[in-house]
């Protein structure tokens, strides 16, 4: 699925990253600035966002703010819009990477988005299928979308110990419903989505546009478990130190190495890469009858959001 070849690409073009400023996101941001790309940053406007930029700047990037509410569907179609006008403006680069890193993990499935869906489902899975669904016309070949996945789809001995369910999957719209749920089961369904959305998106991306999912492997005490019980986040910063264990400064770079480096540019149809490592999914990971209801789902929720919208 990849090249022999380790080298960077000669031409990594403009990059756009959700989630830039903490953890994953920022040091991937970092490892792109330091790789020539310009870089779109999408996220919550705020000292953050600012801090993050000015990093990259410091690298040589040639960088733009783009200040989005990934859990308003309105903030999301106002962000691309604006990555078109810079492009059409010739401003930056042509767009030749997306990089959806976003993502939160609410503990309470009654949470819900400014648009009425389950907060987890909306911002890891549905902002991103909009945001990629209303630029799918502007990259330039040979261009990537790289979804950054993870393994907790389903259980394992560690993730139990972190009570982390797998998915317990059902139709998309019931998926997006706010509802009193199992703490962590939203992130592990919105998860499973991603590599459903990842085949189906290659499915209608054509040849040009090339769609992986990247595991960062698992990284314990990161924000992104804020909400967890406070002993579990105290067994995952614990666990954070062990050696070994993957951390946002050692996964940022190779997330980075995904959206622009030469060895992956032949990574395509889903293909789901662990760290270095492409890796087979579980077979519950691949349905295609699935994919095609979660496309048909996603327009449906997207719609109810903005009836003037199409999708994608």
């Amino acid at each position: 699925m990849t090249s022999t070849s380790t080298s960077r690409s000669a031409e990594p073009g403009t990059v756009l990253i959700t989630g830039p400023t903490r953890n994953l996101g920022r040091h991937t941001t970092l490892a792109l600035a330091s790789r020539g790309a310009d870089l779109l940053l999408v996220g919550r406007a705020g000292p953050d966002l600012t801090a993050v930029a000015g990093a990259a700047r410091a690298r040589g990037a040639r960088v733009h703010e783009i200040a989005c509410d990934l859990s308003r569907l309105a903030d999301v179609r106002a962000a691309a819009a604006a990555v078109r006008d810079l492009l059409a403006a010739g401003t930056v680069r042509p767009l030749r990477a997306l990089v959806a890193n976003a993502g939160v993990m609410s503990a309470d499935t009654r949470r819900a988005s400014a648009d009425g869906y389950e907060l987890t489902f909306a911002v890891n899975y549905l902002a991103h299928a909009r945001l990629i669904g209303d630029l799918l016309g502007s990259f330039t070949a040979p261009a990537r979308v790289v979804l950054v996945g993870s393994n907790t789809y389903r259980a394992n001995f560690w993730r139990r110990l972190l009570h982390v369910p797998e998915a317990k999957w059902a139709d998309p719209i019931e998926l997006a419903r706010p509802a009193a749920g199992v703490s962590g089961i939203a992130y592990s369904n919105a998860k499973l989505a991603i590599l459903y959305y990842a085949h189906e998106l290659q499915r209608h991306a054509g040849g040009g546009v090339n769609v992986s999912v990247f595991e960062p492997g698992w990284m314990p005490g990161t924000a992104l478990g804020r909400d967890a019980p406070a002993a579990v986040q105290a067994i995952g910063r614990a666990l954070g130190r062990v050696p070994g264990v993957s951390t946002p400064r050692r996964s940022g770079p190779l997330l980075a190495a995904m959206a622009v480096d030469e060895k992956w540019a032949r990574l395509r149809d889903g293909a789901f890469v662990v760290k270095t490592k492409p890796v087979d999914v579980h077979p519950v990971a691949v349905d295609r009858e699935r994919e095609r209801r979660l496309w048909a789902a996603t327009a449906e929720l997207l719609e109810r959001a903005d009836p003037a919208s199409a999708f994608p």
